[in-house]
């Protein structure tokens, strides 16, 4: 059985939520059981894999020796045809404010409910505080609550769903909103010296990649908690997808998001402070394939809870991308055509529970 059939039940839980059904220590019901055929065993986490490390800081200093510079470019370029992800240190963000917004996210997750749900959504809304929406019949719930908002360009936030204050910090005199926004920014400036990095691993101008997403592209952050679970063998605290961004930033506290290579999955490690760099179905379209977009999904674990942060990095809306051309020859022809707001595409895919790549195929 593939997983629990998705009726009226299942939108009365997705109003409800998982952290309250862990809490209370209730059992996975059935919508959310997703490994009826997994054969449960101890190793979900048993091959924990050695993901790239990049050190940005050497792709961005006028310091790095040539040698230096030419090494990590060529081992950021492996990592992403191999891997379609590695693990961003030296990017620029410090420990303390990497630690400072993990908290702050624990500490939206921890407030009383009647807190949080001055943030909600409804079951068929997106952005703001719950579930992702209702999927099509046939797929499970994921076993997590989020945030999710739109934080780039400034004309999309939609403060009513941000929040304010979490206890700890109004000692503080620092609002979560602020912490959020300050995020915000430094992100816009690791996914700058990401894409110069990446397009000069390629051989191709350094302004290429940021061209294709435009002056207007759009950052969208996602606080995840996944909670505890009695079952974890049988739930997934986030189904095997791939993205549907350009890339994303991920920042995380624990082991539990695995990437599939080579026919099996793998663990991402938790590196302290460092930032998962992840990449998008853009990401394969724009690079004609050479860097790959994984799928990854996130296990549940039955004696402790976990926060990541997504930054997702998507080209402006309406924006046309498609393959560069310096990645197009007589060797290499082109694997994709030009498409726009392929995000929307491929949500509509992920509901079902499907990839979209092949609707962007030549």
């Amino acid at each position: 059985m593939a997983g629990a059939s998705v009726h009226p039940p299942a939108e009365v839980l997705l109003s409800k939520r998982v952290q309250e059904m862990a809490l209370n220590g209730e059992q996975p019901p059935a919508p959310y059981v997703s490994r009826y055929d997994y054969d449960a065993t101890e190793d979900d986490f048993s091959t924990v894999s050695e993901i790239p490390i990049i050190d940005l800081g050497i792709l961005s200093s006028s310091e790095a020796s040539t040698e230096e510079y030419e090494e990590e470019l060529m081992k950021l370029k492996s990592a992403l045809q191999s891997w379609g992800c590695f693990q961003a240190i030296g990017h620029g963000i410090s420990s303390s404010f990497l630690d400072k917004i993990i908290q702050v996210a624990r500490e939206f997750f921890e407030q009383p409910m009647e807190e949080k749900k001055k943030c909600s959504k409804t079951v068929v809304e997106f952005e703001g505080y719950g579930a992702d929406p209702v999927p099509e019949e046939g797929q499970s719930l994921d076993w997590s609550d989020r945030l999710f908002l739109d934080v780039d360009p400034k004309d999309l936030q939609k403060f009513k769903l941000w929040p304010e204050s979490p206890v700890c910090f109004r000692s503080h005199l620092q609002l979560c909103r602020e912490v959020l926004k300050e995020y915000t920014e430094k992100t816009k400036m690791l996914t700058e010296l990401t894409s110069k990095a990446m397009a000069k691993s390629l051989n191709l101008d350094e302004n290429c990649f940021l061209n294709q997403f435009g002056e207007r592209s759009i950052l969208q952050a996602r606080f995840n908690y996944y909670s505890k679970c009695q079952r974890p063998d049988l739930i997934l605290g986030l189904k095997p997808h791939a993205d549907g961004s350009g890339y994303t930033s991920l920042l995380q506290d624990d082991v539990g998001l695995q990437v599939f290579n080579e026919d099996k999955w793998h663990t991402v490690p938790n590196v302290p402070h460092a930032i998962l760099i992840l990449m998008g179905d853009q990401m394969e379209i724009i690079t004609n394939g050479v860097f790959k977009s994984p799928v990854h999904r996130v296990l549940s674990n039955s004696e402790r809870d976990r926060i990541s942060i997504a930054m997702f990095y998507t080209p402006e809306k309406g924006k046309e991308i498609g393959p560069e051309d310096g990645l197009v020859d007589g060797e290499r022809p082109k694997l994709f055509k030009k498409v726009k707001d392929y995000a929307d595409i491929h949500w509509g895919y992920y509901q079902r529970g499907m990839r979209a790549l092949h609707t962007a195929e030549a």
